[in-house]
């Protein structure tokens, strides 16, 4: 089983930006998609964006798009999320998520491979 382990939260203020890692380790499944999503405090686990095994598809909520980049790099162990022009409102705990070959899903509930999360916070 692959393990998820995620990088690069901080604190940045408004308007800046920060990439978010997420690193894969043990026995690689084939041809995962992988996705990020995020938790607001008091909020539900929400769909930031996917990634499909070869890189070609991508898909963002409707309010990261243009934003925020979802990447992975040539050996398909790390997944990257690169955030420009941050909100206060992107202040959230964000997951990495993975599941074996398929679409680029925004349904949390088609991955079954986690990490731990990492927190971003957004000052004004």
């Amino acid at each position: 089983q692959v393990q998820l382990e995620e990088s690069g939260g901080g604190s940045v203020q408004a308007g800046g930006s920060l990439r978010l890692s997420c690193a894969a380790s043990g026995r690689m499944l084939s041809q995962l998609t992988m996705a990020w999503f995020r938790q607001a405090p008091g909020s539900e686990r929400k769909f930031v964006a996917a990634i499909n095994w070869s890189g070609s598809n991508t898909n963002y909520a409707n309010s990261m798009k243009g934003r925020f980049t979802i990447s992975r790099d040539n050996a398909k162990t790390t997944l990257y999320l690169q955030m420009n022009s941050l909100k206060p409102e992107d202040t959230a705990v964000y997951y990495c998520a993975a599941r074996v070959w398929g679409l680029a899903s925004s349904n949390k509930d088609e991955y079954n491979l986690w990490g731990q999360g990492t927190q971003v916070t957004v000052s004004s």
